[in-house]
């Protein structure tokens, strides 16, 4: 039978450059997954494997990898994920946590918590993941271990367990006191930190240590009744028992273990593969996954074990250039087959599993079964989506699927040859399938191909990967910002559609109020107030369908309303001429002729601009801020550096990046995140109209 407690399903997430990837490759060396570790600069890692990320020295596309790891003569393996830290592409981020167990956040120890380790964070509480923390980087100049512990606790609101202080920083790190084993560890350079040496705690930090120590005790004692009384009688409480006691802190979410060390100076990363074993948990540990049963519309609970019933999760849907389509899928409960005939239970699509594999980054070791705990790409599945849910053939257990944010941006596209025409709306879907935050429509007035995502960068990503993997040459026009409607005020109209001239006729009339929702939530909000059925219930759904797409198309500038409150009082019918498709016209007609009455207001979206620079450049940063339209919300020093926080719409940020790096020779970066919708000004909304 399956060991469940050794395995472990674990993300690597952070901000942009806090180390995730290079962590990931040192993990994977000293785990023997690989013979050389690779390094970014070089272009050579292997969770980095696509020819973009290589170039542009980021991660784009979360990557999947298992590893062995003995931890006390018992081996783990260990599936890890390597998600991005751009914000572009968040949704790499958002269905990687779907379906991990525990997480790793990596901080920069000099940069600290950013607004991307806030955003992933985020992310990771909605899922309600276990995470230890791993403070990178400590050889970095202004590297400061005690102020981003601070920070962590502060900004998260959390209780931080330090199981590890550093030996110095910047320059002089030279390695790390372990508190719950009282000693200092230092790495050999010679071997590639392969082996190191356990020594007494120097005497400068026998302190220190000790302050810390007493405080990892007393907050573990103050939940663990076992040790706060061993804690209180002054016994000695040994290593296993400490460890036992973050374990069930950090599983229930009620702390957070801080590690520390440098993953490119090849220091640290041993014990926080350890950490990974002792902390964080096992499948099995979190006992039920829950979902909803199809058939009777309930919430049902199923075990995570293999003897449970079938549910597994495609998390992410990619095209191979030898193996073709894979589902990257998560197996929660029971197990899959190779040869196996499995449902799609979201859509009721019958599949038949061809291969399953076992993923090492772009390499791939052929498996015969998956069981409940394991992450593996499986072959043969057709018309299959990321969020989908796996069952048995009798099965309509569907899992949560995975929150996508609208996309912000978009840009006209087509094939610049006219060769490619035939292939590129195949290309696209493939696109399409694989990125769920990517969208794609069709501009009737101009005959235009519109794609939209998250950002410059993130379209760039995918229309590059039309060129490279399917060999399209694409045309694009300049991004244009994805605005929206918005109804501010509720006014009561009469529609009437009438067209009875001969033969079959047209006859449809509803009395309605339209305008703001009520609540917070997005969408339609339909309310049927219709009493002695002056329309027929089936009519009435297509009335909802009429107001539905009308949203779609604002009536300031065509774009859409994000919500919009409809309460349908009254109407007619004509018993011969009326018909579904009369009050689904009726509706969109309503929506025209009130919708302009109702003061539209067209928001515009503002970002949330995080912005690093030297002091000398803080000048050029926050006058160019004020050019463009934004407001500085927060000046805070950061180091060595300035961080800028500011808000700033959109529409003015297109090319930022590169302004940054002008405006500071080179030395300034900027985070960009989407923070809300904004009304526009009288003259930007003259820009826009006209």
């Amino acid at each position: 039978m399956k060991k469940y407690r050794k395995l472990r399903n674990i993300g690597i997430i952070a901000h942009v450059d806090a180390g995730k990837t290079t962590t990931t490759e040192r993990i994977l060396y000293y785990t023997g997954t690989i013979h050389t570790p690779g390094n970014i600069d070089d272009g050579n890692t292997v969770t980095d494997s696509d020819p973009q990320e290589a170039k542009r020295g980021i991660t784009i596309s979360s990557s999947a990898i298992s590893a062995n790891w003995t931890y006390q003569e018992d081996d783990y393996q260990i599936n890890i994920i390597d998600t991005p830290g751009h914000i572009d592409f968040a949704i790499e981020v958002e269905r990687s946590l779907r379906i991990l167990d525990g997480a790793v956040a990596l901080f920069c120890a000099a940069s600290g918590v950013e607004p991307q380790s806030e955003t992933v964070w985020s992310q990771s509480d909605r899922y309600q993941i276990p995470k230890l923390c791993f403070i990178n980087k400590m050889d970095r100049i202004g590297a400061d271990f005690f102020k981003v512990v601070h920070d962590i606790e502060r900004e998260f609101n959390v209780t931080t367990l330090v199981t590890q202080i550093p030996i110095g920083d910047g320059d002089d790190f030279e390695g790390i006191i372990d508190l719950i084993q009282q000693k200092a560890l230092y790495w050999n350079a010679n071997d590639l930190g392969h082996t190191w040496e356990e020594k007494e705690i120097p005497e400068a930090l026998v302190q220190t240590a000790q302050e810390w120590r007493t405080s990892l005790l007393e907050t573990i004692a103050s939940h663990d009744e076992s040790i706060l009384e061993q804690y209180l009688d002054d016994k000695e409480i040994c290593p296993s028992e400490i460890i036992e006691g973050i374990r069930r802190m950090t599983i229930a979410r009620k702390a957070v273990p801080v590690l520390c060390g440098s993953s490119f100076k090849y220091i640290g990363v041993q014990p926080l593969l350890n950490a990974v074993a002792q902390f964080l948990p096992a499948p099995q540990d979190l006992e039920y996954v829950e979902g909803i049963d199809l058939l009777t519309n309930t919430k049902e609970q199923r075990a995570r074990l293999d003897s449970e019933q079938l549910s597994a999760f495609i998390f992410k849907v990619v095209t191979d250039n030898y193996v073709g389509s894979l589902a990257m899928v998560r197996v929660y409960s029971g197990s899959i087959e190779v040869g196996q005939s499995i449902l799609n239970s979201k859509t009721g699509i019958k599949n038949r599993v061809s291969r399953i594999l076992k993923i090492h980054a772009d390499k791939y070791t052929e498996l015969q079964k998956a069981n409940a705990g394991d992450i593996v790409a499986i072959i043969g599945l057709k018309n299959v989506k990321t969020g989908d849910t796996l069952t048995m053939l009798n099965d309509r257990f569907v899992l949560e699927a995975i929150e996508v944010s609208d996309p912000v941006i978009s840009i006209a596209i087509e094939p610049k040859s006219k060769d490619d025409e035939k292939h590129f709306g195949t290309a696209i879907a493939k696109i399409l399938d694989e990125d769920p935050s990517l969208k794609m429509s069709y501009d009737q007035q101009t005959g235009q191909t519109i794609l939209l995502g998250m950002g410059e960068l993130h379209l760039d990503v995918r229309l590059e990967k039309l060129r490279s993997e399917f060999g399209i040459a694409i045309n694009k026009g300049n991004p244009k910002v994805s605005f929206k409607e918005l109804l501010t005020e509720t006014v009561q109209h009469t529609e009437l559609l009438k067209k009875q001239t001969g033969g079959n006729g047209q006859f449809a009339q509803i009395e309605f109020t339209i305008g703001p929702r009520l609540d917070t939530d997005k969408g339609l909000d339909f309310v049927n107030e219709i009493k002695g059925g002056a329309i027929p219930k089936e009519f009435i759904k297509n009335v909802e369908r009429g107001f539905l797409e009308a949203m779609n198309t604002g009536v300031i500038a065509g774009y859409p309303l994000e919500s919009m409150r409809v309460v349908l009082l009254d109407g007619k019918i004509h018993e011969e001429d009326s018909n579904a498709i009369d009050f689904e016209t009726v509706a969109k007609i309503g929506f025209k002729q009130t919708a302009i009455l109702a003061k539209p207001q067209l928001l515009e979206p503002i970002m949330q601009a995080e912005i690093e620079c030297p002091e000398e450049y803080l000048g050029n940063i926050t006058s160019d801020i004020n050019k463009k339209r934004g407001m500085i919300t927060g000046i805070k020093d950061n180091g060595i550096k300035r961080k800028v926080s500011a808000e700033v719409p959109l529409l003015e940020t297109f090319g930022y990046i590169s302004n940054v790096r002008t405006l500071t020779s080179g030395r300034g970066s900027v985070s960009l995140t989407l923070l809300k919708y904004q009304k526009v000004t009288a003259t930007v909304l003259d820009q826009i109209v006209c």
